[in-house]
C-alpha cells in the first residue's frame, strides 16, 4: 500500500477517469500511481501525453530496448511496481526470461549484445548519481546510435527516473503483472544496488 491515499474515482476529473477506465481495460487494474498522479489532475494529463510520445511506434529506439531501459532503471531506483510493471511489458515485447533475469549484471551477459549493453551503461550513468557521462561513454554510444536517437534514449531514463523515484518515495507496491525477474521486487533491487557498488 502507498503512503498517500488515493481518493475514490468519483473524484477525480472525467478525463483522469476516462485514462483509468482505460487501464482497467488494457492491465485488468487501475495502476496504482495513476491514483496518486491522478491528484494533480493536470501533471498528470501532461506526463500520460510525454509518456506515449517517449515510447512510440516511430521511436529510433527498439521496444525491447526501451523495456530494458526502464526495467534497468527502476531497479537502480528501487521502484518495485516499475520493476513489475516494465518487467511485464518487456516480455510482451519478446525479451526472453532468461535475459531479464540477468538484467542487473547485463555486462557480463552473453545475451545482451553491444548496442544494448552500451545503451544500458549509459541508463546507469545517468541515473546512478555518482557516476557522469564522459566522452568515452559517448563516444561508445556513438557508434550504436545516431544523435536523435540519443536525445531519446535520454528523454527515457530521464522519464523513468522521474517515474520510479516517484513511486519509490511513496511506497508503491508491485500489483503482480509479472512474474519476472524471479524473487520480490525488493529482492531484485537490491541485488541490481549490490552490483552497482561492485
Amino acid at each position: 500500500m502507498s503512503m498517500i491515499s488515493t481518493p475514490d474515482d468519483a473524484t477525480y476529473p472525467w478525463y483522469v477517469r476516462l485514462i483509468l477506465w482505460l487501464q482497467r481495460r488494457k492491465y485488468g487494474a487501475e495502476l496504482e500511481p495513476a491514483k496518486l498522479w491522478g491528484r494533480t489532475p493536470r501533471v498528470f494529463v501532461a506526463l500520460t501525453r510525454l509518456y506515449r510520445a517517449i515510447d512510440r511506434a516511430s521511436s529510433p529506439i527498439e521496444p525491447a530496448l526501451r523495456s530494458l531501459v526502464t526495467v534497468r532503471v527502476s531497479q537502480i531506483n528501487w521502484c518495485e511496481f516499475c520493476i513489475d510493471l516494465n518487467s511485464a511489458t518487456a516480455l510482451e515485447r519478446s525479451v526472453d526470461a532468461a535475459k531479464l533475469s540477468e538484467l542487473a549484471d547485463f555486462d557480463h551477459s552473453p545475451r545482451y549484445s553491444a548496442r544494448e549493453k552500451a545503451a544500458l551503461r549509459y541508463a546507469e550513468a545517468v541515473t546512478i548519481t555518482d557516476r557522469r557521462v564522459d566522452a568515452a561513454q559517448m563516444g561508445e554510444l556513438k557508434t550504436h546510435f545516431s544523435d536523435d536517437a540519443i536525445i531519446e534514449l535520454t528523454a527515457l531514463i530521464a522519464f523513468q527516473n522521474l517515474s520510479s523515484k516517484f513511486n519509490a518515495a511513496l511506497h508503491v507496491p508491485a500489483q503482480g503483472f509479472c512474474r519476472m525477474p524471479p524473487g520480490s521486487p525488493d529482492d531484485v533491487a537490491r541485488q541490481a544496488s549490490q552490483k552497482i557498488v561492485k
